[in-house]
């Protein structure tokens, strides 16, 4: 009887509120699907690239090749790995995500990412918020992105564990050195993240990798208290260095 209710309703609610393409708002057939438009405009990011930042290379250097920044000096990260470029669709998808209440795109984002999980990862742990702008904001998006991951892949998440201790500026707008500066002790375990991170490779989580300072400081943290070793997975990553997250 309730099925039966239940099915117009639903019928109801599609033609009323129809599914939405995230990057444009057109109609489309189901939830967190991209319009046609949208969907070609994404440069998918994949090898090959470089193993530390996950920048891509004009032609295939070789599985472990690291760019020239990586060389002079190589992250704490065992390799950062991105869905897309970050570009006009995702930077839309990325700050409606984090600044317009649309909550519903951090699983967009997540189903986008899950074909680059690592095969042997064993945690997923997000880059946390300041209480402050948690409170402020009603969400942490890099935590619901996580909570996405997990829940398609069924690897353990974490939500908890790392904690950012001390608030920090907002980093659009500054130089590689600034943000490294900006974010440096300002990341903390949680009591008892020791147990759970002990020997485990952790997939760090974040909505756009912009310089690597926040996830490096994260990673450092996470070695620290016991993981076996981390790789970066987010949304977008900035190719030109000029967009900031």
């Amino acid at each position: 009887m309730i099925a039966n209710v239940a099915r117009p309703l639903a019928l109801v609610a599609a033609l009323a509120l129809p599914p939405r393409c995230p990057g444009c708002g057109a109609v489309v057939e189901a939830d967190h699907r991209f319009c046609a438009a949208c969907w070609a405009s994404f440069d998918f990011l994949g090898p090959p690239w470089c193993a530390g930042c996950a920048l891509p290379f004009e032609f295939d250097r070789g599985e472990e090749a690291l760019c020239g920044a990586c060389l002079a000096d190589p992250p704490p990260y065992a390799g950062a790995r991105a869905a897309v470029a970050y570009g006009e669709i995702a930077k839309t998808v990325a700050l409606r995500l984090k600044y317009g209440g649309r909550s519903a795109f951090a699983e967009t984002a997540a189903r986008q990412m899950a074909r680059l999980l690592p095969g042997d990862a064993q945690l997923i742990v997000p880059v946390p918020l300041h209480r402050w702008r948690l409170w402020s904001r009603g969400y942490n998006q890099a935590a619901l992105i996580a909570g996405g991951l997990a829940k398609g892949s069924g690897i353990p998440h974490e939500p908890r564990l790392l904690l950012r201790a001390k608030a920090t500026p907002v980093l659009r707008g500054l130089g590689p050195r600034q943000r490294a500066k900006a974010v440096a002790g300002a990341f903390a375990l949680a009591d008892g993240a020791g147990e759970r991170l002990s020997e485990k490779h952790v997939v760090l989580v974040d909505d756009v990798y912009t310089t690597g300072a926040t996830v490096a400081a994260c990673t450092r943290v996470l070695l620290k208290g016991g993981a076996a070793r981390v790789t970066v997975l987010a949304w977008a990553r900035v190719i030109e260095r000029q967009a900031n997250d």
